[in-house]
C-alpha cells in the first residue's frame, strides 16, 4: 500500500492510504506477453506454465486468467505478437518503390539482436509443435494465415493502382513468403542456416525475382 498526502478541509496536511495506480489492460498484456515470451524460449511450451509466468510477471494468477484465460490464448497472443517482427503489416500507404516498400514490409533492416530473438521463437516453436497439436494450430491460424492475409491486401492495393499485374493476391503472397522465409529454419538433416547477411541478400533476390514476375506486360512483349 502507498501513503498519499491530502488536504483537510481546514487545509491541514492528512495521510490517506490507497492502491498504487494500475497498468492499463493493454500494457499490462504487452508487458505478460514479452516476459511469458522470454520464459518459453527458456523451457520450451512445455516447460511454461500460467504458475510461473504469474510468478515472473510477479502478478496474481487471477489477472493473468483475466487477460489470457488459458495458456493457449497466451501462446496464441504470443504468435500474434511475433508475427509483427516478420512483417510490418498493415502498414501506411506511401509512394515508396514496391522493392523498397516490401523490403520493409519483411523488415530486412531489422536490428542483430531482435533477429536472433525472432529467429529463436521461429525454430523453438516449429520444434515444439511436432509435440503440441496446439503450438501448430496457433502458428497457423495468428501466424502464417494471419500475416498472408495482411500481405495479400497490400499486394492486392498496389494490384488497384496498377504497380503489380492482376494475380491472386492470395497466391502471390504465399509464394513471396515462401521464398523469404525458407531459410529461416532448417529443412533437412545437414541443412546449413545463412548468415544474418546472406539471410538478406537471398530477400533481397526474392523480392527482385517475385517483382519481376509480378510486373505488367506491355500487350505484345
Amino acid at each position: 500500500m502507498i501513503d498519499h498526502e491530502i488536504r483537510a478541509g481546514d487545509g491541514g496536511p492528512v495521510r490517506a492510504r490507497g492502491r498504487p495506480k494500475q497498468r492499463p489492460d493493454s500494457e499490462e498484456r504487452q508487458r505478460i506477453l514479452a516476459i511469458a515470451c522470454e520464459l518459453f524460449l527458456d523451457v520450451g511450451y512445455g516447460g511454461t506454465t500460467m504458475d510461473a509466468v504469474a510468478g515472473r510477471c510477479r502478478i496474481s494468477k487471477k489477472t493473468l486468467y483475466r487477460l489470457f484465460p488459458a495458456k493457449t490464448d497466451l501462446f496464441k497472443a504470443m504468435v500474434a505478437d511475433h508475427r509483427r517482427t516478420m512483417l510490418a503489416l498493415p502498414r501506411p500507404d506511401d509512394d515508396l518503390p514496391a522493392a523498397e516498400a516490401l523490403a520493409a514490409i519483411f523488415r530486412l533492416d531489422i536490428a542483430e539482436v531482435e533477429n536472433r530473438e525472432r529467429l529463436a521463437f521461429i525454430r523453438l516453436a516449429v520444434a515444439d509443435a511436432d509435440r503440441y497439436p496446439e503450438i501448430g494450430e496457433a502458428i497457423a491460424l495468428e501466424g502464417a494465415q494471419a500475416a498472408m492475409h495482411l500481405l495479400a491486401e497490400w499486394l492486392g492495393q498496389q494490384q488497384a493502382r496498377g504497380a503489380l499485374r492482376p494475380f491472386p493476391p492470395e497466391t502471390a503472397a504465399r509464394m513471396l513468403m515462401d521464398m523469404v522465409f525458407s531459410v529461416m529454419v532448417k529443412r533437412y538433416p545437414g541443412d546449413s542456416l545463412m548468415t544474418s547477411e546472406q539471410r538478406v541478400g537471398h530477400a533481397r533476390r526474392c523480392i527482385e525475382v517475385f517483382l519481376d514476375g509480378m510486373a505488367e506486360r506491355t500487350i505484345g512483349a
